[in-house]
């Protein structure tokens, strides 16, 4: 029987013996990547937030009590979430408020500056009171920062004088005017409601002044 030859595939191919070993070592490798594919399923790493106290597993010993959130993947295991650090700008530079979300060097300064006539923020919400900060500004922002009240430098009505009291940002001349008369002539002032039954301001007024004033000699 005469034996077959390969001389004429060889031709036909144009392959050297190299070539071809190197050909076949490329297919098995492209047929290994694909069957990977399809023996090892996705895994899905989407993250599913569980609020403080709704985790509970009863067939399990282990209990999350002092994490403030919880993460959970669809593959049953468990993310803390890290506490997030929030910016207070009753002591912040302007470096740091450039950091913020919409904030560049202008708005990063007149947040200073109100801050300086102010004595420092009682509040988050003073922040849609400074020249030219938006309320998307203020939304982009709001959840990031706090205000330590406890940094608030605070007047004291009793002594303070027309200067003082004209710079400070929510006190109208008229306002000033009548304050100073009343502790000319009464002597001084013992609380908030001595502004207010007075008619030195309006309650409205005693609201948003009431964390800057003391009273003491």
């Amino acid at each position: 029987m005469k034996q077959l030859s390969a001389e004429p595939f060889k031709s036909w191919f144009g392959y050297t013996r190299r070539e071809r070993r190197s050909s076949f070592i490329l297919l098995i490798l492209i047929v290994a990547f694909a069957g990977v594919r399809f023996i090892i399923p996705k895994r899905d790493t989407k993250v599913e937030m569980i609020p403080l106290g709704k985790w509970e597993n009863s067939g399990d010993t282990l209990q999350v009590k002092k994490s403030k959130a919880i993460y959970l993947t669809k593959d049953k295991s468990m993310v803390f979430a890290k506490d997030k650090k929030l910016l207070d700008i009753n002591t912040s530079d302007s470096a740091s408020l450039e950091a913020l979300p919409g904030i560049g060097p202008v708005l990063s300064i007149r947040i200073i500056k109100f801050r300086n006539l102010l004595g420092g923020y009682a509040s988050v919400d003073q922040l849609r009171e400074v020249y030219g900060l938006s309320e998307e500004t203020f939304n982009l922002i709001s959840g990031r920062v706090t205000a330590d009240s406890s940094c608030i430098k605070k007047i004291n009505i009793n002594q303070a004088d027309y200067k003082q009291l004209m710079r400070f940002p929510y006190f109208e001349k008229y306002e000033v005017s009548a304050i100073l008369k009343y502790v000319e002539i009464k002597g001084k002032l013992n609380s908030m409601s001595d502004l207010v039954d007075n008619k030195l301001i309006t309650p409205e007024k005693a609201r948003k002044v009431g964390p800057y004033l003391e009273f003491g000699k």
